[in-house]
This record gives C-alpha cells, sequence and structure tokens, in this order.
C-alpha cells in the first residue's frame, strides 16, 4: 500500500504510427485541441508532473519533457518500459488517442492505486463483461520494468499478458456504464473518429 500523498509521473504514449487512421493521431482535434495536448493537460491535472514517450511534443507547442523508446519497434509496452527505466517510479500511463478521457477516471485510478494490494505491479479498469483490461490507462509499479524487458525481450509485448490477472489491481466497470465507459474511447481507426465526432457533438 503507498502513502497517501504520493503520486505517480504522468506518461503520454505518442509513438504509433497512426496506420489504421491513415494520418496522424496526435494532430487530431477535439474540443479545440490537438489529442495530445489534450491529453496531456488532462493528466497534467492530476499527475502535474508529465512527459511524452515516443515523440517530442514542441510541435503541438507542449514544453514538457519527452523519450524516444529505448526499444524501438515494440509498441506501448515499449513506451511503458522507457518511461519506467528513466523515472524509475510509478507511472500512470494514458494513449494519446482517448479524446474523453477525465480527470475524474484518472484521480479513481490514482484512489486505487494507493490502496493497490502488495505485489500488484499494475493498476487499471476492466470491463466486467468481458474481461477486457484498460492497458493504456493504466499505472505501471517500477517493479515491473524488470518483467516488462524479460518479456519483450521474448516476443511478448501484449501488456495484459505481461502483468497477469494475480500481478493487477483491478477497477471494474460495465459497459452499460456510459459516463464511465465514454473515458476510454480511443480513435484507432476513421470509423472511430466518426463515431467520436458524433459523440463530441453530444457533450
Amino acid at each position: 500500500m503507498n502513502p497517501a500523498g504520493e503520486t505517480p509521473l504522468g506518461v503520454v504514449l505518442a509513438g504509433g504510427k497512426s496506420s489504421r487512421m491513415g494520418r496522424d493521431k496526435a494532430w487530431l482535434s477535439f474540443f479545440g485541441q490537438p489529442l495530445l495536448c489534450r491529453v496531456a493537460d488532462v493528466l497534467a491535472d492530476v499527475t502535474g508532473e508529465v512527459l511524452v514517450s515516443g515523440r517530442d511534443p514542441s510541435p503541438f507547442g507542449l514544453n514538457i519533457p519527452w523519450l524516444p523508446d529505448d526499444m524501438p519497434e515494440l509498441g506501448p509496452a515499449g513506451g511503458v518500459l522507457t518511461a519506467l527505466a528513466a523515472s524509475r517510479r510509478a507511472c500512470l500511463v494514458v494513449s494519446c488517442d482517448l479524446p474523453f478521457l477525465d480527470a475524474p477516471t484518472l484521480f479513481r485510478l490514482v484512489a486505487a492505486w494507493r490502496q493497490r494490494p502488495d505485489g500488484a505491479l499494475m493498476t487499471t479498469f476492466r470491463i466486467v463483461e468481458t474481461g477486457f483490461v484498460e492497458s493504456l490507462v493504466a499505472i505501471y509499479d517500477f517493479a515491473g520494468a524488470a518483467l516488462l524487458r524479460h518479456n519483450l525481450e521474448r516476443g511478448q509485448r501484449r501488456l495484459s499478458a505481461i502483468f497477469p490477472e494475480s500481478l493487477r489491481c483491478h477497477i471494474d466497470y460495465s459497459r452499460a456504464d456510459q459516463p464511465t465507459a465514454r473515458a476510454f474511447f480511443n480513435v484507432n481507426a476513421p470509423p472511430d473518429l466518426i463515431e467520436a465526432r458524433s459523440m463530441e457533438d453530444g457533450i
């Protein structure tokens, strides 16, 4: 269990190629901001400190630290490992393609992390209907860095497999709970963008 006042480092994963979208997702504008800026601002409201993993954020007007991937071409897991190895502290990691991510969701995550059981290396949300875990809205403890590296060196890149249920602390939510589920909606491909635009118009 963590001291009540401890806060993880905020990390935005922004090293993806956006191949399914066909254009750079980080520059998609939502609520008047590029997605990377919007997500970084929400994260900063919760963690205070934020860095970007995978790209230089200065073209977006963001004056915050960034890290190139230590092990390129390994997807989000490579970005998580880079952040943990560089900071040597717990990291609240989010992807840059979450237009509806909000601070209350992240504060709830931090509260659960502070109460996590001994041995938990990943604190995240889980969909009750499917068991799917939100690996890209999660807090990873520095103690998990060695496990990450071991798995990546052996070709396992899926974060939910690298950190099995026995090593996780979960916040369960239902897909039917739209205000909660909306925070995890990501824009990976053009149909997602169309749906996200309709959701944005309704807010």
